[in-house]
Order: C-alpha cells, then sequence, then structure tokens
C-alpha cells in the first residue's frame, strides 16, 4: 500500500478522505512500523513521518474496519528504562475498537535480561480503525445533590436475570435492557457507575489458576470499549447502551485506571505502552526499575507530557465519541503524584481537568489513596472532585456493629464529613458515601459473615480486606434489620449516595469480599430469589431523600443560627431530648443519637426548602425518645418498614433496637 508522510496530529488511526492517518507518540524510539492485517496476512510499513515524538504516516485507500498493530524499534537498555522490542506487537494505545479480547499467552513476554524473539502477532489482539463521530447527547445533567449512584459490573449485573433475554444477558445491550431499566427507574437511580469497561487483560496467574481479571483492573486499550461485552461492533453497542440510559434519565459514570496498566512488572507482558517509550509513559527509578504505588507492578507517569496528553484525549474520548457522563478514578492519589512522586493538590492532572472546557463539566470522582507515600489523600482533592469517603463506610458499620465510642464519629458522617471536605469553597457533596462498594463484602454478606471467605480466588484467603466490621447476625430477622439501618444511615446523610448493585434484593457472594476474579455465580448478582421487601424499602428511602431537600444539601451545617427564623440549622440531641455535652460525646456507651437538620444558615433563606427533618439513630436497646418541640410526621421507621407515615401528637416516640427513624415537619414562618 502507498503510505506518505501524513499529519501528527491527532495521534491514532483518523479516518479521512481517501484513507487513514496514523499517529504515535514515542520519543525514543528508532524506527516504528505499522502493520496491517489482511487475510493474506500482515504487511509492515515504516511510518515515513517524524514531528517531535510523534511518528505519523498517511496509507492511502485503506478505510474503517482495517486491523493493525505497531513494531516499535529502538535500544534495549532496560538500565535506562528502554525495553523495546519489535517481535512484539503492540496494540495502539488510541485504538478506539479491538478485534477480541486480550488474555495471557507466553509469546507476550518481551525478555528479561535480553529480549525475547518470539513474534507475537498471533496471540495479540489487533486494533481495528473506527470512524471517529461527535454526536449530540441528550445528557440528563444531575446535580449532585440529587445524585444517587448504582455501582455495578458491565456483566454481573445482567447474567442471571430471568427477564433479560439469554443471548443479551453480560452485554452492553442487556445492560441497557427494559428489565434493567425499569428496575434503576423504580428504585430513583439516576447514576449508574461501571466497573471498568475498557479492553482490559486476563493476568498470567489468573489464568494458570484458570481464572479471569472479572474485575477488569488491568487497562490495556483504554480507548476501546471491552470486547467480550458485546456483539460485532462494540461502540455502537456502547453508544446505544449509554442512550437508552440517558433516555431513562439515569447518567452514566465510569470506573477508569489511569494509574497503571495491564503490564504489570519486570516480567508482565509486553503489549502497548512498555513496547512504545517504557521511560516516557511508567515512573521508573534511576536505575530504571518499574516504581509501583498501586500493587500491581507499575505506576503511569501522568506528570510526563505524553502520558498525559494520552489519559486526557481518552477522557474526552468517552465523554464525546461515546456520550459517558462521568469518571471514577481508581487510585486516584497516584494520578495526583507530581514530578518528585509526592502526591499534590495541584498536580499536572488534577489541574488539567480543572481547566479542560469538555471534562471539568462532567461528573468527576477520586478513589483517594494508593499504596505509596502519602497515598492516603481523603478531602485532598480539589473542586469539582468529589471522592469515595471510606470514613463513612467504616465509621457506620462500627457504630452499628456497636462498637464502642462511635457515635461522635457517626455524628460526623451524617453530617457530610464537614472536618474532612469543607475547605477551599468545596459543596457539601464532596462525600461519595457508601456502605459497601464492589471492593469488599455485600450487605447482605456484611451481616452474615465475620470473616472472609475467599478460597475461590486461590490465595488461600490472604486476599481481600481483614477489617470488615462485619458481624455474623443469627437471625434472619436481626440481618434485616441491621441491612436497613445502614441503608438509612445512608441515605438520610449529608454528600452523595452510592449504593452496590445487588444489595437491595439481598445479593450475597459467600462471604467473599474480593471476587475479581469471579466470573461466575460468585461474582454475578443472583436474581433467583431477590427479596421485594428489601427493594421497595429502599425506594423508600430514596423518595424520602429526593422529597426532602434538607437531606441533600450543597452547603455545610454547622450549628448556626438562621435569619430567617433565629434557629440552628443543626442540633444533636440526646434521647432525653437535651443536647450532648462534650462528656456525652466521650461516653464510649453512647448508642442512640438524634439529629434536627433545616436549611444551612449560611445559604440563602429557602434554599433547601421550608421545613425541618429530625433522624434518630439508635444502635441500643429499645427505648423512649423525647422529640424536639413541634408537631412532627413519622416518615420512617427502619423496624416497621412497612409502617404508614402518621403524625406523631405526644411528645415522645418509642424506638426499637438496632432502628432509624426519621420525622419531618413544616418549620415557623420566616421572620418579617
Amino acid at each position: 500500500m502507498k503510505i506518505t508522510p501524513g499529519e501528527a496530529d491527532p495521534l491514532g488511526a483518523t479516518p479521512c478522505e481517501g484513507g487513514v492517518n496514523f499517529a504515535l507518540a514515542s520519543a525514543h524510539a528508532e524506527r516504528v512500523e505499522l502493520c496491517l492485517f489482511t487475510k493474506s496476512g500482515e504487511q509492515r510499513i515504516d511510518l515515513p513521518g517524524r514531528s517531535g515524538p510523534t511518528w505519523h504516516g498517511f496509507v492511502a485507500g485503506l478505510k474503517p474496519g482495517a486491523r493493525y498493530g505497531y513494531r516499535v524499534h529502538g535500544p534495549w537498555a532496560p538500565e535506562a528504562g528502554h525495553r523495546f522490542n519489535p517481535a512484539k506487537l503492540l496494540i495502539d494505545p488510541y485504538a478506539r475498537e479491538i478485534d477480541s479480547k486480550i488474555s495471557w499467552q507466553a509469546p507476550m513476554q518481551y525478555g528479561k535480561s535480553k529480549p525475547d524473539r518470539r513474534n507475537s502477532a498471533s496471540v495479540t489482539p489487533k486494533s481495528v480503525v473506527a470512524e471517529i463521530a461527535r454526536p449530540d447527547w441528550d445528557r440528563p445533567q444531575h446535580s449532585w445533590s440529587e445524585t444517587v449512584i448504582y455501582e455495578a459490573h458491565p456483566k454481573g449485573l445482567t447474567m442471571t436475570h430471568p427477564e433479560v433475554p439469554g443471548a443479551l444477558r453480560g452485554t452492553w445491550a442487556g445492560l441497557a435492557s427494559d428489565p434493567i431499566l425499569s428496575h434503576l427507574t423504580d428504585l430513583g437511580i439516576t447514576a449508574i457507575e461501571l466497573l471498568p469497561s475498557c479492553a482490559y487483560l486476563d493476568d498470567r496467574f489468573l489464568v494458570e489458576k484458570g481464572l479471569s481479571n472479572y474485575w477488569g483492573y488491568q487497562p490495556i486499550a483504554n480507548f476501546a470499549p471491552e470486547p467480550r461485552y458485546s456483539g460485532a461492533d462494540p461502540r455502537g453497542e456502547f453508544r446505544e447502551m449509554v442512550r437508552r440510559f440517558h433516555g431513562a434519565g439515569i447518567e452514566v459514570i465510569l470506573d477508569v485506571v489511569y494509574n497503571h496498566t495491564g503490564e504489570g512488572n519486570a516480567i508482565g507482558p509486553m503489549l502497548s505502552l512498555r513496547g512504545i517509550d517504557n521511560a516516557n509513559y511508567y515512573r521508573l527509578t534511576p536505575e530504571g526499575a518499574y516504581i509501583d504505588e498501586t500493587g500491581t507492578g507499575n505506576t503511569l507517569d501522568l506528570s510526563n507530557p505524553l502520558c498525559l496528553r494520552l489519559v486526557m484525549d481518552c477522557l474526552r474520548h468517552w465523554v464525546e465519541e461515546m456520550g459517558v457522563d462521568g469518571f471514577r478514578f481508581d487510585l486516584a492519589a497516584t494520578l495526583a503524584r507530581g514530578t518528585s512522586g509526592a502526591v499534590e493538590a495541584h498536580a499536572q492532572f488534577l489541574a488539567a481537568l480543572e481547566q479542560d472546557p469538555v471534562l471539568r463539566t462532567v461528573k468527576l470522582i477520586a478513589e483517594p489513596w494508593d499504596i505509596g507515600p502519602g497515598g492516603y489523600y481523603l478531602g485532598g482533592f480539589p473542586h469539582p472532585f468529589t471522592e469515595w469517603n471510606d470514613r463513612f463506610r467504616d465509621d457506620a458499620r462500627r457504630f452499628w456493629r456497636g462498637d464502642r465510642g462511635m457515635a461522635g464519629d457517626l455524628a460526623r458522617r451524617v453530617a457530610g464529613s464537614a472536618e474532612i471536605f469543607d475547605q477551599n469553597g468545596r459543596p457539601a457533596t464532596a462525600s461519595v458515601n457508601f456502605i459497601t462498594a464492589h471492593d469488599g463484602f455485600t450487605l447482605q454478606d456484611l451481616v452474615s459473615y465475620g470473616e472472609k471467605q475467599n478460597l475461590a480466588n486461590g490465595e488461600e484467603n490472604r486476599d481481600g480486606h481483614d477489617a470488615n466490621f462485619s458481624e455474623a447476625l443469627e437471625s434472619v430477622e436481626a440481618q434485616a434489620l441491621r441491612k436497613r439501618a445502614l441503608l438509612a444511615t445512608l441515605l438520610m446523610s449529608q454528600g452523595v449516595p452510592m449504593l452496590l448493585a445487588g444489595d437491595e434484593i439481598g445479593n450475597s457472594q459467600g462471604g467473599n469480599n474480593n471476587a475479581y476474579a469471579q466470573d461466575n455465580e460468585i461474582g454475578w448478582i443472583d436474581w433467583s430469589a431477590p427479596d421485594d421487601t428489601l427493594k421497595t424499602f429502599v425506594k423508600h428511602l430514596i423518595q424520602i431523600r429526593k422529597d426532602h431537600r434538607v437531606l441533600r444539601q450543597n452547603r455545610y451545617l454547622h450549628s448556626l443560627i438562621r435569619k430567617q427564623d433565629g434557629m440552628r440549622d443543626l442540633i444533636w440531641r440526646l434521647a432525653s431530648g437535651e443536647e450532648p455535652e462534650p462528656h456525652d460525646w466521650n461516653n464510649p456507651e453512647l448508642r442512640c443519637i438524634g439529629v434536627e437538620i433545616r436549611g444551612a444558615a449560611e445559604g440563602p433563606a429557602g434554599e433547601a426548602g421550608n421545613e425541618a427533618v429530625y433522624v434518630i439513630l439508635n444502635a441500643g436497646p429499645a427505648r423512649e425518645v423525647k422529640l424536639p418541640p413541634g408537631r412532627w410526621t413519622r416518615a420512617l421507621d427502619t423496624a416497621l418498614p412497612g409502617r404508614e407515615v402518621e403524625q406523631i401528637d405526644a411528645p415522645e416516640a418509642c424506638l426499637a433496637a438496632q432502628s432509624v427513624q426519621v420525622f419531618t415537619r413544616a418549620t415557623v414562618q420566616e421572620k418579617s
């Protein structure tokens, strides 16, 4: 085929009039071969153009659907960070589609002390030239205060659902099928957060054990939808899935992994970035060894302009071309590491996001930690980020388990964790609150197991968290009561609530709290006997939150006096009705605490509605609780989930053990 120098921008394979332009960034390469694959085999063509670090060429007559890869020539000098090996076919990091799933095969190994000369073309998926389109997207655009997130696996959500057609189960089409959309809209979900959805690697150690990387946290082709979740048209099917969610009023958030890749450590495979320009894309020691602050063997270097550009281009691709509405950044502390390796609030990646006209307008969620030095960075991310708040998870679990001295910590979480997030103008929605997530016990397992049960992972139960703050409750009734209390705490707290898919129907993973390799009944949601009573309860909680704006405010509550009525916006109360003194908060046996909530004093009058809500959380025995002055309506009792809404004429209410009650009332009129 005829090739001319073409253009350096954009990177990737770009169809244009008369052919396809190819551009690959490699500052240290000495030669780049474009490899085209047809029925007759592989044809190699040198890219003739070079502009700075970018190698490029235009192939006339080529069309979308063409299959290709790269072989990159350069020095083999691991001590300097260079590991070029043209025997290995490389996936274009900008490939918008690949032709098959990526699973470890021996020829993918690149060599350690010397290059491995086995040709990997027969086992490496091919990149596919894809049309580039930026359609108009009719996005729901829910505010953070309106958002209720549902975290789900793209495959596991539908694999056993009896109403999803068999051929659609485990696919993008099944994910947005009518039964799933009906379930989510009935609950009141406003955003679905999908575990990694780009093309990822099944690791060697899992393949050799007969397992697979079910969760997908080993990305290789970050632009390409994972082909195992689709049929013949991965991009088209993904976009149609997004359109259907948007049509149902649900935003789509992707869990993205830019802290590392599936190429692993020094004995991992060579599939893409390692062979393209290892020294530019990965963080290395002065001796050329991989820095591992992610626990996966390597760390991407977002302080390098080529690597930063790759990630920024990828994010814009998912927003503009694929229609997604936001991102959850896995191990986001890694992304905030500057040239020194320290986590920085104004690291290059964070600064780039803050100024980007496309990305600063979508939902950005940080998992604010990694395993490197200074890697626990909760509360340190700038606006417009929200953050996964693991303090909420742990403190809520411990309070309801009956751990001593947890009332004060729970109070901080219910009020939005202001001591963590109230800085630099960040809103009260900066905290993404959760009780459970994909990484850990499901809600059912949290009340069913005292210890993890991970033997199926083949690591002798050494993997997964040990500090689960769980409890093996013996009776079904006790389990149900604890689950309802935990869910009510989540939905009645300031911040953004996130539910784990399946928790609303009592899904269990048999005590496995690290089901990353369980692409089977352990990892899939079990729809065979859904707990419809629990689902109805969750729906009721979400509706209460929607109906009462004081439960989902943008401003923090600091017990300040409101000008309109002379009342404080937040008042904590003991069961006696009295406000707690410092010695009460320090009482390790305090198990019951109430909170009276109004619109924030620091906001405009009426911003959160003209009402008050009183929430009582009782992790102790049954007791009588005095209500604040005024006439209250009981909207929720977790001990009696079917209880009708009722007006309370008495000054007291009876609370069952391990229960939450929620009361509402209109506030007094504003002062003239």
